[in-house]
């Protein structure tokens, strides 16, 4: 059993209520932008007005709301006509599943996904499965990539979507996008990707990667909870998931969130700006706590490595303890990390997405997510390396 090399660094003190927390968990929340959130504040008191209604407070809800239409649509290369707002990703996922159902009705249906995707696609498919739609999961790789020429295998005659994230929010790794869109729009099939995890983090224009729909959601990337997107292909009408108004062109009903959405559109547009620099800093944290646990810690290893991975992520299995154990012994501390979605993290099961890599559940169960934002530092990767190499060595000592 691998024993953990001695450091020269005094242990971190127990973290006391009132002291800084060092979060190291942004693929699961960002903290808003302070652009973001003095751009929203105007519509949560004095412009407070319905977007819907008629007179000059609701007009000016109105036109917040299109700039930031406007605002997305720029950074994802699409036409604002092709961006429609809902609460979040889930949403934006739920809806597209739904909606092909609904368009293909009557018609023999098969879709297409991954065994790693998020659970709001994954217990979408379970739930059209359970109403006789066929559903095939890729495989994937041990580095978390699916394999082009797997998924052509499985299309099929009646294959009408086919549904890969972008990034993966568990690993980091990035997918094929666009060489498998090629392949898809050439056979005329649509193609949806999740690319919450992806969207104000790395460069992406919808034609390039030749996708029909796209989700994302505003707090993964520094916007406001309860707000997204889901971009679809003007030529596409899906149907309704929401009824009730004509908010969204009569897409999705529902009084819009106008503060959540202003916010979303300046974070978007602020991130896309900083990206090269961000980018460049977050793979130099991530590099130098890969280092850093290397040298304190032997045998640990790296999941999803060897592929382009989101630059701020890091998945990490530990020899021999637990990574429930390691990330709450790190909360002790002040430090948040995760050991896996956080969506999915309220039951003891190992993650999906590892066990899909080729680990055992108890590999699985021994690894721990670290996800770096723009406003982590060099300083604070030093102490999460020194609190992991001490919460370590409490485990193994117990062990």
């Amino acid at each position: 059993m691998p024993k953990p090399r001695s450091s020269n660094h005094k242990a971190v003190n127990s973290f006391k209520w009132g002291e800084a927390v060092i979060y190291a968990d942004n693929a699961a929340t960002t903290r808003i932008s302070d652009t973001a959130f003095e751009k929203m504040l105007p519509f949560l008191r004095e412009q407070y007005g319905n977007a819907s209604s008629p007179y000059s407070l609701g007009a000016k809800a109105k036109r917040a709301i299109e700039q930031a239409r406007e605002q997305i649509a720029m950074a994802i290369g699409a036409e604002t006509g092709e961006i429609t707002f809902t609460s979040g990703g889930s949403e934006a996922n739920s809806w597209l599943l739904q909606g092909i159902s609904k368009l293909f009705s009557g018609e023999s249906i098969h879709i297409i996904t991954s065994s790693i995707e998020h659970h709001s696609v994954l217990n979408a498919c379970h739930s059209l499965e359970a109403v006789g739609i066929e559903v095939t999961y890729l495989h994937v790789n041990t580095s978390g990539q699916v394999e082009c020429e797997a998924l052509k295998a499985a299309v099929r005659p009646n294959t009408k979507l086919v549904s890969i994230m972008l990034a993966n929010n568990e690993i980091g790794t990035i997918q094929p996008i666009a060489e498998i869109g090629t392949y898809l729009r050439s056979k005329g099939i649509l193609f949806h990707t999740d690319a919450v995890q992806a969207v104000g983090h790395i460069p992406l224009d919808v034609n390039e990667l030749y996708v029909d729909f796209l989700s994302a959601s505003a707090h993964k990337f520094n916007g406001a909870k309860g707000t997204g997107f889901l971009y679809k292909r003007a030529s596409i009408k899906l149907p309704s998931l929401v009824f009730g108004g004509e908010q969204e062109h009569g897409e999705r009903a529902g009084t819009e969130n106008v503060a959540g959405i202003v916010a979303m559109g300046f974070a978007l547009e602020e991130n896309i700006a900083e990206m090269p620099e961000t980018n460049e800093r977050l793979s130099a944290l991530v590099q130098s706590t890969i280092e850093g646990l290397q040298k304190a810690i032997p045998g640990i290893q790296i999941n999803g490595d060897g592929v382009e991975r989101l630059a701020g992520m890091v998945n990490i299995t530990f020899p021999h303890a637990s990574g429930e154990a390691m990330m709450l012994l790190l909360d002790l501390k002040g430090i948040c990390v995760s050991t896996s979605s956080a969506c999915n993290s309220g039951k003891d099961e190992p993650s999906h997405v590892l066990l899909a890599l080729g680990l055992s559940e108890k590999q699985a169960k021994s690894s721990i997510r670290i996800s770096y934002g723009k406003y982590n530092t060099p300083d604070e990767v030093e102490k999460i390396i020194i609190a992991i190499t001490d919460a370590y060595t409490k485990i193994i000592a117990n062990h």
